[in-house]
């Protein structure tokens, strides 16, 4: 009987031992499946099958925009990872360039993102599916959208460009009701030594100003840098420039200009109606630098 009973418990021990074995195997087929589907997004450059759930993406640009959408990053280029806004979530990510394909490929990435100015493009292709986006040919609206698709959270971009675009205008319109319908706002960028002007889609704030907030740019800075996006200036012609606010972008330097005469002489400086802030802080236009700088004019402009 002891010896039926030992037979009995081993044939079922062995049942057992291999239902598990065959749940897990089923489970780790599973997980090879999800990892292992693709989906084809349709670039600027036709279409490319990509992971549907990328796990581990190289973002050589818009890598803020995938920060701001929780993408998988393993890698970024110098200039993100040397803003201020993304240095602590971006602590662990490597640094990575297009001229060095080699670091790339160590990172084993699964999904790449590139710019159309870049190089090397077809060793990045080789190395994963890599999608290509020209800077400027989508506004940065539709921009982030097209990583929400590239990333499957194209609901959740969605959801932020709402908001974000009536909470923009309404500030605007705050502005606006304060200051007068045609309050004009210029946006400068200095070293101290050399400035420039921008238009309205040039990042340091210029699409919240002059898009989504519909402030007036003035005159001569729409001939100037509208078509081009930027123009150079010189201290002397600044004044020629200079709207009602100045957004000043500054870029860490002695800034000795302010001293000047012809600084001082600008109405906008002598009302006190300069708005400055880092240009590391805003050369990028994704959510996360958006909000900085929106919360940055909502307080420069209205109190």
């Amino acid at each position: 009987m002891k010896k039926l009973l030992f037979l009995l418990g081993c044939m079922l021990s062995l049942l057992i031992m291999g239902c598990s074995n065959q749940s897990d195997e089923e489970q780790n087929n599973a997980e090879e499946e999800t990892s292992d589907e693709t989906v084809t997004y349709e670039s600027e450059t036709g279409p490319v099958e990509i992971p549907a759930d990328p796990q581990r993406i190289v973002a050589l640009s818009n890598g803020p925009n995938v920060f701001a959408l929780d993408g998988n990053l393993v890698g970024v280029d110098e200039w993100t990872k040397a803003s201020p806004l993304f240095e602590e979530g971006l602590a662990d990510v490597e640094v990575v360039s297009e001229n060095d394909p080699e670091s790339i490929l160590a990172l084993e990435p699964d999904l790449i993102i590139a710019g159309s100015h870049m190089e090397n493009l077809d060793e990045l292709e080789k190395i994963a599916p890599t999608v290509i986006y020209t800077w400027g040919k989508l506004d940065y609206l539709q921009q982030h959208l097209e990583i929400g698709k590239l990333l499957n959270k194209e609901e959740e971009a969605q959801e932020w460009m709402d908001d974000f675009s009536e909470r923009a205008k309404a500030v605007g319109d705050k502005i606006k009701e304060e200051h007068g319908e045609d309050v004009s706002v210029s946006v400068f960028e200095t070293d101290s030594k050399n400035f420039s002007v921008f238009g309205d889609n040039w990042a340091r704030g210029t699409e919240i100003l002059y898009q989504a907030m519909e402030l007036t740019m003035p005159e001569k800075v729409q001939e100037d840098a509208l078509a081009d996006g930027y123009y150079s200036l010189s201290l002397e012609t600044l004044p020629e420039y200079a709207g009602d606010f100045i957004v000043l972008s500054e870029m860490g330097a002695e800034n000795e200009f302010t001293k000047s005469e012809t600084w001082q002489s600008i109405p906008a400086v002598e009302n006190n109606q300069v708005i400055a802030f880092n240009t590391e802080e805003a050369t990028y236009s994704d959510p996360v630098t958006l909000e900085h700088l929106l919360a940055i004019f909502e307080e420069g402009f209205l109190e």
